[in-house]
């Protein structure tokens, strides 16, 4: 029983015995008073009417006349004139006076009242004695009424002390309800602080709740900050902390590769030429000095571009990805002026080439950096700073076609039902199906295959269909999941999230589910809910009254920013599969994936891995405890959970 409802108990339970108690003690004191002043009446009248009676002279015929007037003009039970010898003269009685009140009443609080007796005499003369009986029903009349105005008296007291006690009570709950909720919060990975209350007891209940969140959030930073660390140490060239070789290829494998990646992309090869000579000229301290000033004029281009990334491939080589394509060349131009800006001060020795190259979906990654050393190699044989770009090859197919063309063929698939839902299981440690990765394809031409978001998504972001098609997706996810019970998840696209209603349509959808709902995760990017926090934040506070769980997908570069993840209230997070391929013989990348997976499960979110195509991956993954892996082996390894 709640704290709230044992204090109403016990106020409730005060005020009834409180209530009681009152209305007991009144109605006896009334009671005794009444049954008082009728034992005197009844002794006064008895006293008055003998003194009329001996002043008779003993004559009976007078006497008897004289009782029955008194008898007659008063309320009397009974009236008895008793001789000497104890033997009844003359008499008058009457029934008892019906009442107001009733029977059970008078029967409960009954007033015997004894009768009054006087003697009469003649002078020295015992004549016999009088007995006077007044009737009780007057007196049970007024005991009642009397006790009816207490009641209401007492009651209307009751009243105002119940109402007093609500407004305490509520002054009580909302300090206890905003500590419940922080609770709460901290249940669901969130780390949220509330005003001291007044009361003294709650003021240091609240405050020693605030001091432990704070000091959770201070862990837990602390915490992101060493896992940072062995990021860096996994993933960054120590010189530049530009990305190494491993994780800038594995990176650009995904970007190329991933299923809601770019139509096309780009990337820009950069050497520092000769540079054992340089070592050997101006000595290797110079030349370390010239290389982080390399590294920092590429970083700060791909600072500038979103979605870009830089690496350092070997000592000489640096690289930088570009998520879109029809760019590489003037990405390329702008990065060696940048360089020649920082290598001003230079010795002449000290010369960078480029080559710039563009990449389809799809394409080999052995490919694209043949390209693009053949390239390199070109510009090597110019002048110092050369940026030479390869043929480029053709354009995506939307750009041929035209994109008002393509942008029809998107409309009319969406309006004609050409859409359908991937499936991809997430599994866990045991095999079991947590749920299924639901992508969303689109068959753009009536008679052709249906194509993965890579072929289209481009388009739908510059026509700002995201919406349109998200929605689609969550449509199909919910038909599905009534028609078989297996949970399905949608990804969101971050563009989506910035139209103010597409939250509540979304929540509309669910509600009309509501038991497919229940089953239903979605994600969004990691960049949404760093960049765009806000809005995830909204997200979540419309959606998950539902019953839905939200998370993000392909994270792991910038989770280290976890009092932000912390703040959206998230379910789980999908680590990219650039962050945990080859974990199982890189110790480095293992530790930094043990420390993720810690930290994040820390704060109350499952963790699972994206992309795990290697079953030796996969064994290192579950020893590092992650909660579900999903990639080429989990399809491989549960080909039957998707019915």
């Amino acid at each position: 029983m709640s704290l709230i409802r044992q204090i109403w108990l016990l106020l409730i339970a005060t005020l009834a015995l409180a209530f009681a108690a009152s209305v007991l003690v009144h109605v006896g004191s009334v009671r005794d008073a009444l049954q008082t002043q009728l034992q005197l009446k009844n002794s006064d009248n008895a006293g008055a009417l003998a003194l009329v009676l001996s002043q008779q002279r003993g004559q009976r015929a007078v006497m008897e006349l004289a009782v029955a007037t008194q008898f007659d003009t008063g309320f009397y039970r009974r009236l008895r004139f008793v001789g000497i010898d104890g033997v009844t003269v003359f008499a008058r009685e009457a029934s008892a006076q019906p009442m107001r009140a009733p029977a059970w009443f008078a029967r409960w609080l009954a007033i015997d009242a004894p009768p009054g007796v006087a003697q009469v005499s003649d002078g020295w003369r015992a004549l016999g004695s009088i007995e006077v009986e007044s009737q009780s029903a007057y007196a049970h009349d007024a005991l009642w009424l009397g006790t009816l105005r207490a009641a209401a008296a007492l009651a209307a007291v009751g009243a105002v002390a119940a109402g007093l006690a609500f407004v305490g009570v509520r002054r009580l709950r909302r300090p206890l309800d905003a500590t419940v909720e922080q609770a709460a919060s901290l249940q669901r990975g969130e780390y949220v602080t509330v005003a001291e209350p007044r009361v003294p007891e709650l003021r240091r209940l609240t405050r020693a709740m605030n001091a432990m969140v704070a000091r959770l959030r201070t862990v837990l930073e602390a915490q992101a900050e060493q896992v940072d660390n062995l990021r860096r140490q996994a993933n960054c060239d120590p010189h530049t902390a530009l990305a190494n070789r491993g994780h800038f290829m594995t990176r650009m494998r995904e970007l190329v590769h991933r299923e809601d990646g770019a139509a096309r992309s780009g990337m820009v090869l950069l050497r520092l030429a000769n540079l054992a000579a340089l070592n050997a000229a101006i000595g290797r301290d110079h030349t370390d000095a010239w290389i982080v000033a390399i590294a920092r004029a590429l970083q700060g281009v791909a600072d500038h571009t979103p979605g870009a990334f830089a690496g350092r491939l070997n000592g000489s080589d640096f690289a930088l990805a570009l998520p879109e394509g029809g760019a590489a060349t003037s990405t390329a131009l702008a990065l060696v002026e940048a360089v020649k800006r920082a290598l001003a001060a230079a010795p002449a020795q000290v010369k960078v080439f480029a080559s710039a190259v563009e990449v389809s979906h799809g394409d080999a990654i052995a490919d694209l950096m043949a390209a693009a050393d053949l390239a390199l190699a070109g510009a090597e044989a110019g002048a110092g700073f050369t940026v030479v770009a390869p043929a480029q090859t053709p354009p995506g197919p939307w750009a041929r076609a035209g994109e008002a063309g393509w942008r029809q063929r998107l409309r009319g698939a969406l309006a004609n039902g050409q859409v359908r839902l991937g499936g991809f299981p997430l599994i866990d440690a045991a095999h079991r199906l947590i749920h299924i990765e639901c992508p969303l394809r689109v068959q753009l031409d009536p008679q052709g295959a249906f194509e993965v978001a890579a072929h289209w998504l481009p388009l739908a972001i510059r026509s700002r269909m995201t919406c349109e098609i998200d929605e689609r997706a969550l449509a199909l996810a919910l038909q599905a999941t009534a028609l078989d019970g297996q949970p399905r998840c949608v990804n969101l696209s971050p563009d989506s999230l910035a139209d103010s209603a597409f939250a509540s349509r979304l929540r509309t959808m669910l509600q009309a589910a509501p038991e497919a709902a229940r089953l239903i995760w979605l994600e969004v990017n990691e960049s949404a809910a760093i960049d765009r926090l806000e809005l995830v934040s909204e997200l979540v506070l419309q959606l998950r009254p539902s019953g839905v769980r939200i998370g993000l997908e392909h994270a792991g570069e910038r989770l280290t920013g976890i009092e932000r993840v912390l703040d959206a209230g998230l379910d789980y997070v999908k680590l990219d599969a650039s962050v945990v391929q080859g974990v199982s013989s890189e110790r480095g990348r293992a530790d930094y994936v043990r420390g993720l997976r810690a930290m994040l499960n820390g704060a109350g979110l499952q963790v699972y891995a994206e992309g795990v195509a290697t079953a030796s991956d996969a064994h290192a993954l579950w020893g590092l405890g992650l909660d579900g892996q999903t990639g080429p082996w989990a399809s491989a390894a549960c080909p039957d959970l998707i019915r």
